[in-house]
């Protein structure tokens, strides 16, 4: 993670990176997995979306349309839209896969498989010439790390779509809004937001021991630990539930203003949380974390109250959820399930 860390970074960003019901233990039946929206754009074209690097005028209804970064395509596809051209995800399936949310919603809908744009450094490198031989409408990527040189030669190719803030620091719910924006589909992102807000109340219902508790999301390395800002979605969503960011987060954060900071292990037991939530490659390093002698400093490692995910696909379900994600079965329910059986120690 360092996922989009391992994308930005996890960014793994990075990384990052980055994942994604009903919940366990509790009714919490979803209107994300009723699939796409139908019907075509809802909004008068032209249309300007306003970004970090200024504004984007997309002048009429975009048909091929090109994602890139993280969660774009999802909304994308959760709006009625299957792209034809979508960022690779290397640490999640590997070189010229799909996701596996993504290539069902495709294969679900009878929609020709998308073009797998070459990103194996997590944006560092962008593939304009896959861009041009897409021959894409649209490039929108609201939940990126484009720097400004990328989002100029990109606007060349097409009219392009940044993030609103900072790189790899746009909020979940942002990322769909924008996405159904830019496609003129503002209703149907409206929709998508409205049927995530019951999942996430669903859950937070199921959950009042949630209430107050403060977490603290991290990604082991060798003798220095990444931290997730308030910024970053994959924790702030978990906000949502009624938990919270652990003061001791922010306290500690040097990232000034991005979305995850490092932080050495002389310094690690100031993590003062109610839970640590840790995101791991694999079960090994999710065991060896729970193990390491030189972690027990912090509070809730040393209690056992370490709520783990762990393996590329699961951690990218909820690194951060995106819309076609809240219902995937192994990923936001399980983190749940794992919050409240932490707490519970």
């Amino acid at each position: 993670m360092r996922h989009r860390r391992a994308i930005a970074a996890l960014a793994t960003a990075a990384s990052a990176a980055l994942v994604l019901s009903a919940c366990a233990t509790g009714s919490t039946e979803t209107e994300p997995s009723d699939g796409p929206a139908a019907g075509g754009a809802s909004d008068e074209f032209p249309i300007t979306i306003e970004h970090a690097f200024g504004e984007t005028e997309i002048t009429e209804e975009p048909v091929r349309v090109a994602t890139w970064g993280w969660g774009s395509t999802e909304a994308a596809i959760a709006a009625g839209v299957y792209p034809v051209a979508v960022a690779e995800q290397v640490w999640t399936v590997g070189e010229g896969n799909l996701l596996p949310w993504v290539e069902d919603a495709y294969e679900e809908a009878g929609e020709e498989l998308p073009v797998v744009l070459t990103d194996a450094e997590g944006g560092a490198t962008v593939p304009y010439e896959e861009f041009v031989e897409a021959d894409v409408d649209v490039i929108i990527a609201p939940y990126s790390g484009l720097t400004e040189e990328q989002y100029e030669l990109l606007s060349e190719i097409a009219p392009t779509v940044a993030y609103p803030g900072e790189p790899w620091g746009t909020t979940w719910d942002d990322t769909i809004r924008i996405t159904a924006d830019a496609l003129g589909r503002s209703a149907a992102g409206d929709e998508i937001l409205e049927g995530i807000e019951s999942t996430l109340a669903g859950m937070a219902e199921a959950h009042p021991e949630f209430a107050g508790k403060t977490i603290a999301g991290v990604w082991d390395g060798d003798g220095v630990m990444s931290v997730y800002t308030e910024l970053d979605p994959r924790v702030g969503i978990l906000t949502e539930l009624g938990l919270e960011i652990a003061p001791a987060v922010s306290e500690l954060d040097t990232s000034k203003g991005g979305f995850y900071y490092d932080l050495s292990y002389e310094k690690i037991d100031a993590i003062d949380a109610d839970v640590v939530i840790s995101y791991h490659a694999d079960e090994a390093a999710a065991k060896e974390f729970l193990e390491k002698p030189a972690l027990q400093v912090i509070p809730a490692v040393k209690a056992g109250r370490v709520a783990q995910v762990y393996d590329p696909v699961t951690v990218s379900s909820v690194s951060p959820p995106t819309a076609l994600t809240f219902d995937w079965d192994g990923g936001l329910p399980i983190l749940v399930d794992k919050i409240a059986e932490a707490l519970a120690k």
